[in-house]
C-alpha cells in the first residue's frame, strides 16, 4: 500500500494514447441525446432539409469550439482543463466560482441527467417501485464511481466496451434503416409541416442540436494525460467531431426515412420505433438495451473527467487539500472521486423528489454550462494579446474570426438556456450565487501569501 507522502507527491502522467482520447472524447459526446432530441430538432426545424442542415450546423460549429479548445488545452495542458484555463486568464476568484459551479452544478448535474436517463429504460427491464428510476439512478452513479476510483487502467477499459455498445446502437439503427429501404415499406415523405409559432423555432432546433453535441470540451481535462498533447490534443478533438457529425448526420436521416415526417416529429422513443419498423418488438427491446450501455458510456466518460476538477481546485485552496492528492495506486485523484460522487447523489435525490429528474437536470445546469463556455471562449483573445510573441504549440485558423463565431454561440445558448426553460434554471443560477464567497475566500488566501 502507498503511503500518504507518496500519494500527495504524485501527479498526473501521460498514460492516455490518441487512441484512448478519440475513445474518450467519441464516449462523451456520443451519449444519449441522439435518442431522444431528433424528434424535438424537427418540430422546430420547420420542414425535411432544416431539419437534416442543423445537424451539419452543429456539427460545424462544434468543431469551431474544438478548434478553440486545442489551442487553449495545448498551450496550457492540465488535469484542471477549463479551471486552469479561466485562474491564468481571470485570475483564481473567477476560476473558484467556476470550481464551485462545475462541482455543485455542471458536472454533477451531467452525471445525475445522464443516470435518470439510464434509470427510465432501466426501470423498464427490472421495475423497483414507484421510485425506481431515482433507485436504478443511484446505483449506477455509485458503482461507476468506484470503477473509477479503482485505477485510471479500469476507467479506460470501461469506457471502451460501453462506447462500442455506444456506437453500436447507432450502426443498428442505420442497419434499420438499410432493412427498410431493402424492403421497400419506407414511410411517406409528407408536405412539410408550418413552422412553430412564436420565437424563433430554428434557432431553438440548434438549441437541442447543440445539447446533443455536447460534452466534447471534456477533453480539456485530459490534457495534462495525452501523450504528445501539443500534438495530439487538435488531432483528438477534430477527428472525435468530425467523426461524431457525420454519424449524428446518418442517424437523423434514418429516423426521417424509417418514420416520415410527422411521425418523425411526434414519436417520444424515435430510436425503439425505429427498430420496431424495422424488426419488430425484439429490435425495440434489443435498442433498449443498447440505449442503456450509451448511458453508461457518457456517464462513464463524466464520472472519469469531473474528478480533475475537484483535484485542481483542492491544490489551490489550503482547506480542500484533502481532493487536491493524486494516488499513485490508481494514477487518479481517489478522492475528488468520492467528493463528486456524493454531490451526484444529493441531485438524485433532488430530481426524484421533483419527479422529472431529466427535465430538472437540463434546467439545472444549461445557463451556467454557457456562461462558462463564454468567459473560456474570451480566455483566448486574452491569452493571444498578452503574449503576442509566443510560439504556439497550434494556433486556431482564422484568428480572430473563429472564436468570435463560438463566443456568439455560446452567448446565444446562453440566452436560449434562461428564456426556454423553468425554474430548474433559477435553481441552477441560485447554487451559482451562493458560490460568490469563494471570490473572498481567493482575495484573503492572495493576501496571506502575499505578506
Amino acid at each position: 500500500m502507498s503511503s500518504p507522502e507518496a500519494a500527495s507527491e504524485a501527479a498526473p502522467r501521460q498514460t492516455l494514447s490518441l487512441a484512448d482520447g478519440l475513445v474518450l472524447v467519441v464516449g462523451m459526446v456520443v451519449g444519449i441525446g441522439i435518442f431522444a432530441t431528433p424528434s424535438l430538432v424537427a418540430q422546430f426545424a420547420g420542414d425535411r432539409s432544416s431539419y437534416l442542415l442543423v445537424w451539419l450546423l452543429g456539427g460545424g460549429l462544434t468543431l469551431i469550439g474544438a478548434l478553440c479548445y486545442a489551442e487553449l488545452a495545448s498551450a496550457h495542458p492540465h488535469a484542471g482543463g477549463e479551471y486552469h484555463f479561466l485562474s491564468r486568464a481571470y485570475g483564481r476568484g473567477v476560476a473558484l466560482l467556476f470550481a464551485w459551479a462545475r462541482c455543485t452544478v455542471i458536472q454533477t448535474g451531467a452525471i445525475a441527467l445522464v443516470a435518470f436517463v439510464y434509470g427510465d429504460y432501466a426501470q423498464g427491464i427490472v421495475p423497483l417501485g414507484s421510485y425506481g428510476v431515482a433507485i436504478h439512478a443511484a446505483i449506477i452513479v455509485a458503482v461507476f464511481t468506484a470503477i473509477n476510483m479503482a485505477g485510471t487502467a479500469q476507467g479506460k477499459l470501461t469506457q471502451q466496451i460501453f462506447t462500442a455498445m455506444d456506437v453500436a446502437a447507432l450502426l443498428l439503427l442505420l442497419t434499420a434503416a438499410a432493412a427498410v429501404f431493402l424492403s421497400g415499406h419506407a414511410a411517406p415523405m409528407a408536405a412539410p409541416a408550418p413552422a412553430a409559432p412564436g420565437g424563433n423555432p430554428l434557432g431553438l432546433a440548434m438549441v437541442f442540436v447543440l445539447l446533443t453535441f455536447g460534452g466534447w470540451n471534456e477533453a480539456a481535462y485530459i490534457s495534462a494525460e495525452l501523450r504528445d498533447g501539443h500534438r495530439n490534443m487538435v488531432r483528438v478533438l477534430v477527428l472525435s467531431i468530425l467523426f461524431v457529425t457525420l454519424l449524428y448526420f446518418l442517424v437523423a436521416w434514418a429516423y426521417l426515412y424509417v418514420l416520415g415526417w410527422d411521425a418523425l416529429q411526434t414519436s417520444s422513443t424515435v430510436a425503439a420505433d425505429v427498430m420496431r419498423a424495422a424488426f419488430g418488438p425484439a429490435g425495440a427491446t434489443l435498442l433498449s438495451a443498447l440505449v442503456c450501455g450509451a448511458a453508461i458510456s457518457t456517464l462513464n466518460a463524466t464520472i472519469f473527467t469531473g474528478a480533475r476538477v475537484y483535484y485542481a481546485l483542492g491544490q489551490d485552496l489550503k482547506g480542500l487539500h484533502r481532493f487536491g492528492t493524486w494516488s499513485a495506486k490508481g494514477e487518479n485523484p481517489a478522492n475528488a472521486f468520492l467528493l463528486q460522487g456524493a454531490i451526484a447523489l444529493a441531485l438524485v435525490v433532488l430530481g426524484a423528489a421533483s419527479r422529472s429528474g431529466f427535465k430538472t437536470m437540463v434546467e439545472y445546469t444549461a445557463p451556467v454550462f454557457w456562461l462558462f463556455m463564454t468567459l473560456v471562449g474570451g480566455a483566448l483573445f486574452l491569452f493571444r494579446r498578452r503574449e503576442p510573441g509566443r510560439a504556439l504549440p497550434y494556433r486556431v485558423p482564422l484568428y480572430p474570426l473563429t472564436p468570435a463565431i463560438f463566443i456568439a454561440t455560446c452567448l446565444y445558448m446562453l440566452y436560449s438556456s434562461l428564456v426556454y426553460t423553468g425554474m430548474g434554471a433559477l435553481f441552477g443560477v441560485g447554487v451559482l450565487v451562493a458560490g460568490t464567497p469563494l471570490l473572498l475566500l481567493a482575495r484573503g488566501q492572495a493576501r496571506e501569501l502575499a505578506r
